[in-house]
């Protein structure tokens, strides 16, 4: 509105000239003086002219003022003012002659409109007095037009200036009052094109309806033209918009809004759409390996407007992500915005939530809280974040805050807690179970993801408190029908790295958490640490030697697991491997364990993974720490050097039964050392790679 005031102003100035300079002649330099005295009497707004006035009889008569500046004279800080390089006009010499100019166009050059922003709203603002209306003597005017003008807007004191540059428009103004204003600018770094058709009422105009159509492309910022119309009435400094409806897009919307301008404006809104689309910056390729940005986050503005709005929809999409119904409520009072929901529809369940933003301090602070219920996590994810690697039911409960003027500074200064439960979903695009199995045959460099591999999950779940960035969690737990996880760990969210140490198992059944089949532990914990994308997943061999005799029993176990309760059906591989065990069926085995007869003996059957098999496990681990310096040159197995410790070749615990002979039919083996002489290496043989093969997939 004050814009339009010093618009209006500058018209009349520019008609006034052209009286007085009918009246008096040529040249008209030394009537300034004058012209600034009948504009401000017949505007309210003082004007003063640095520049030359030029005037030019042909071959239309053409005014140009130069160097211009028009102020309100009750504004002592002097920084509302309106600026204009040059102003030119055109009439016909009939119509300056009749007594009734009829301007066929005006040009108004780099005009720069200075509008203060302020932290407070002024007393009694309000009831101040619209300026003197506007006479234009008589004169019409078909068409104005601006090149290249600005409003800027600042704040002194904070040393804070904003601008909406590159202004050119079109405003004509047909023979029934009509007008088409219309043109381009750029709101910051972001371009937008407006059209604004009106039909003002005859002055004077407050309080009288002005019909109004508008529509406004901002291609950077809003995915569709916004465009309605509205019925607007002006009240002093309060302009009220009435009847508003339109679309974005193909979101059509009704509601109403108002704008009191008297000082630090105050913006209520309510609308109500059908459809609703909000889009997100999609992240860029490879960002999760990026780290955060130092870019200057600047909310200052939010500190020099006061709000209300109410934003409802039937359905809602925010990104990709699709929600409804939507009910939004935001507040903006005092540097200080709130936005919560209380009844958020999203895939199946329920958010509600509230977010603050506090711009009053340099470094602003936020604090959020929001609670999850039954919400389906993949589109969830995929459409906010493009993460798709989780599915399942998701409750979860987030209270976080933080403070900084970068990416980087809000994430590394984050505290709260932070719970999650993902329930009867799966890990898309990884097999943990796949992963244990190759931790067998050393450090793996990533999640060794892919699109045709996933972990089915019963629960998975995890609690973090949060300091300076910081997420710690005592309570990872991985529940699935193949698989079981715990761990604890940490991530750092400023640095996007991570330190977690898990204790995997392996469960032989496809069922989930009623399963009552005990899980077999890969007998050592695994490390996962490096950056999220590509961190590395490794066992922790230190942890493994703390308790090797532990670690040994498990991995007995492991081998009873993946054979079936007590060994069953171990047999028949140790068989066809020739390592004993029950023959294939319709043969006889000479095999140590079984009679001449082909009959099992009960004994070997109860001794089979602490017999043939345990040994060659136990060697193999015993060879593999060798290999890795747990075993000194010439020490016997079994005996702790100065870092580690071997791992026994046999259990602590003497097994009930002797272990059964050699085989005949592996003549390469060689015979069990005598007692009290050391053992002999083991030697590599192809059964044992078959056996290492299935056990491990390897």
């Amino acid at each position: 509105m004050r814009a339009v005031k010093f618009a209006g102003a500058t018209i009349a100035a520019v008609i006034i000239v052209i009286a007085l300079v009918l009246m008096v002649g040529i040249p008209s330099g030394f009537l300034n003086s004058a012209i600034a005295s009948k504009v401000e009497s017949a505007t309210g707004y003082r004007l003063t002219i640095a520049g030359t006035t030029k005037i030019s009889l042909w071959p239309t008569l053409n005014v140009t003022l130069n160097d211009l500046t028009l102020q309100d004279p009750k504004d002592r800080s002097g920084i509302t003012r309106l600026t204009v390089e040059s102003v030119q006009a055109d009439m016909s010499l009939s119509s300056a002659w009749s007594g009734r100019p009829k301007i066929s166009e005006i040009v108004i050059t780099h005009p720069v409109l200075y509008q203060p922003l302020l932290r407070e709203r002024l007393p009694n603002a309000s009831a101040s007095k619209p300026a003197m209306p506007l006479d234009a003597g008589g004169a019409t005017i078909d068409r104005i037009r601006i090149t290249d003008g600005e409003v800027a807007f600042a704040a002194v004191r904070d040393r804070i200036e904003n601008r909406l540059s590159a202004i050119n428009a079109d405003a004509t103004i047909g023979a029934d009052r009509k007008v088409n204003f219309k043109g381009t600018a750029r709101a910051g770094d972001y371009p937008l094109k407006f059209d604004i058709k009106a039909a003002p009422p005859a002055p004077p105009l407050d309080r009288q309806p002005i019909p109004l159509d508008f529509a406004i492309d901002m291609p950077d910022l809003l995915r569709s033209q916004l465009a309605g119309r509205a019925e607007v009435r002006l009240n002093g400094p309060l302009v009220m918009i009435n009847s508003l409806s339109g679309a974005l897009g193909n979101g059509a919307f009704n509601g109403w809004a108002s704008v009191d301008i008297a000082s630090k404006p105050l913006v209520k809104l309510d609308l109500a759409f059908q459809q609703l689309d909000i889009p997100l910056a999609k992240p860029a390729s490879g960002a999760p390996s990026q780290p955060w940005s130092d870019k200057p986050i600047n909310v200052s503005g939010l500190n020099y407007v006061d709000a209300q709005v109410r934003i409802s929809a039937s359905e809602a999409t925010v990104g990709e992500a699709r929600f409804s119904p939507l009910a939004l409520d935001v507040k903006l009072a005092g540097g200080v915005l709130k936005a919560g929901t209380a009844n958020l529809g999203a895939y199946g369940g329920q958010i509600s939530g509230e977010v603050i933003l506090d711009a009053t301090s340099g470094a602003p602070s936020f604090a959020m809280h929001s609670d999850l219920v039954g919400v389906r996590a993949l589109p969830l994810l995929k459409g906010l974040a493009d993460f798709d690697r989780l599915d399942g039911k998701l409750q979860a409960k987030i209270a976080v805050r933080s403070a900084g003027v970068s990416q980087r500074a809000l994430m590394a200064n984050m505290q709260g807690t932070v719970f999650a439960n993902f329930q009867d979903g799966a890990i898309r695009g990884i097999n943990v179970a796949q992963i244990i199995r190759s931790l067998t045959s050393g450090t793996l460099s990533g999640w060794q993801d892919s699109e045709a591999l996933s972990t089915d999950l019963t629960q998975l779940s995890a609690s973090f408190r949060i300091d300076k960035g910081q997420a710690v969690t005592t309570d990872l737990n991985l529940i699935g029908p193949l698989v079981r996880v715990t761990g604890v760990g940490t991530i750092d969210l400023g640095t996007k790295l991570m330190a977690f140490r898990v204790e995997p198992k392996l469960v032989m059944t496809t069922q989930g958490q009623g399963s009552t089949l005990n899980p077999v532990g890969f007998g050592i914990p695994v490390m996962i640490d490096g950056s999220w994308s590509q961190p590395r997943i490794y066992p922790d061999m230190a942890g493994m030697l703390d308790n090797p005799d532990a670690a040994y029993a498990k991995l007995r176990e492991m081998g009873k697991g993946l054979f079936g309760p007590d060994g069953a059906g171990l047999g028949n591989i140790l068989g066809s491997l020739g390592l004993g065990g029950n023959a294939p069926a319709g043969t006889t085995s000479n095999a140590p364990g079984t009679n001449p007869q082909g009959q099992q003996q009960q004994p070997a059957q109860n001794n089979l993974l602490g017999g043939p098999l345990g040994e060659a496990i136990g060697n193999l681990i015993q060879q593999g720490l060798s290999g890795q310096g747990g075993t000194a040159p010439g020490a016997s197995p079994g005996t702790a050097t100065s870092r580690s410790r071997g791992m026994p070749a046999t259990p602590t615990a003497p097994e009930p039964q002797a272990s059964p002979a050699p085989p005949a039919q592996a003549p390469t083996q060689a015979p069990a050392p005598a007692q009290g002489e050391p053992p002999l290496a083991q030697q590599d043989s192809q059964p044992m790679n078959d056996l290492l093969r299935q056990l491990f997939n390897r």
